[in-house]
């Protein structure tokens, strides 16, 4: 469904930025047999000349992205890495003088967040939208809810948190406001609600337009988080920049007039005041690099190819699809996607139809990979040591800062 307001001010004033094409749904991965039933849709990026919002322009239902996705984030050492150092900059930072400390995680997935907090002794509870997912958590001990989180079913349980995370699942929301009223209800008064989000600044100074995709409705800043927080008496006081995924930003919120907003917030502010990266402009400048950087991977893409050298996908992420199906890569560039995801073996990338194969499994390799999972950059050349001495590039289409 294509919507003419703002997911948040539900103003009018909505203009087109980046139109990245029709696409699939990037997580819809498919068995062979299926791929010609695979839908596409509309990605286009659009800016709220009101309250400065970046969002896409057409929702897919919640319940056809969410219900049977096959995302884990319990694969990644450095994702569970960040996941530990962050719960325990939580628990020392606001709550070491508590003894019964309870969190709920919005978007729990397998509970690779829930897990670093029992380590550090917190009562935990998750919330995850696929049945299938909840089940892994719940089988670690991760006492998981299967359902979508909203305040009609948040208002079935009867408890108040300490602390409330939301993992890279705070732009996903299609029920964006219901979702924050009911964080509102369920947190304590002294709570903490901890947004992990990926920070727009960051994807368009790394021209990571791949973060794109039709699960992530909209796109934050700090300025227009504040916006969204102030609808519903919640408020940021303090915020930090970590380096996973690119530069995913961590605002940490309470009820309005709780706690004191820090020098480390009002600095990020100032920043982005002195960047102008909450104006039309700074899109449009954004869109004018993600062409050239378009111009440029095909151009060497098909120079390998024009060598004869056989190229691998290196991962299997959501992003990674928008990538491929905005620079038109399909099977005869890229031969095979390398995953570590058992959920996703032997299925097709959805649009450029490439077969994934275990990572694990592999008895031959490429000349080239091709590595769309680039935010783990330091991790896979570490763990691929081996192969980048037997002369096999590893291609990175998108590098931050």
């Amino acid at each position: 469904m294509k919507i003419n307001e703002c997911r948040i001010c539900k103003k009018k004033k909505l203009k087109i930025i980046l139109d990245l094409g029709i696409q699939p749904w990037g997580n819809n991965f498919v068995s062979y047999n299926d791929i010609k039933k695979v839908k596409k849709y509309p990605l286009v990026l659009v800016f709220c000349e009101f309250c400065m919002t970046p969002q896409i322009n057409y929702t897919i239902p919640k319940e056809e992205m969410f219900s049977n996705h096959t995302y884990l984030s319990g694969v990644t050492k450095s994702l569970s890495e960040h996941f530990f150092k962050l719960a325990k900059y939580n628990t020392h930072q606001f709550f070491n003088d508590k003894k019964k400390k309870i969190v709920l995680d919005l978007g729990s997935n397998d509970g690779a967040q829930l897990k670093q907090y029992k380590k550090l002794k917190w009562q935990v509870l998750g919330i995850e939208s696929s049945k299938k997912i909840a089940e892994i958590a719940n089988n670690q001990g991760l006492k998981t809810l299967p359902m979508f989180f909203n305040l009609k079913n948040a208002k079935k349980i009867k408890q108040k948190f300490d602390l409330i995370n939301a993992s890279g699942v705070f732009f996903h929301l299609e029920e964006l406001h219901s979702f924050t009223k009911a964080v509102n209800y369920l947190l304590k008064n002294d709570g903490i609600f901890c947004v992990q989000f990926l920070y727009m600044k960051s994807i368009c100074e790394n021209i990571a337009f791949d973060q794109i995709y039709h699960e992530h409705l909209l796109f934050y800043n700090l300025k227009n988080l504040s916006y969204l927080l102030n609808l519903h008496n919640l408020e940021i006081f303090h915020a930090k920049l970590t380096k996973i995924h690119g530069g995913q930003m961590v605002a940490f919120i309470c009820k309005k007039g709780q706690r004191k907003k820090t020098a480390s917030l009002k600095n990020f502010l100032k920043i982005e005041e002195q960047s102008k990266c909450n104006t039309i402009n700074f899109y449009k400048k954004f869109a004018s690099r993600v062409k050239r950087l378009k111009r440029k991977n095909i151009k060497k893409l098909k120079l390998f190819k024009k060598r004869k050298k056989i190229i691998y996908g290196m991962g299997a992420p959501v992003k990674g699809n928008t990538l491929l199906n905005y620079f038109r890569i399909n099977n005869k560039i890229i031969r095979y996607l390398v995953e570590k995801n058992e959920l996703r073996r032997n299925l097709y990338s959805p649009g450029s139809n490439i077969k994934i194969l275990i990572e694990k499994d592999l008895t031959t390799f490429p000349d080239v990979y091709y590595v769309l999972a680039w935010n783990f950059k330091n991790e896979i050349l570490k763990n691929n040591k081996h192969l980048l001495k037997k002369g096999i590039k590893f291609i990175f289409p998108i590098n931050p800062k």
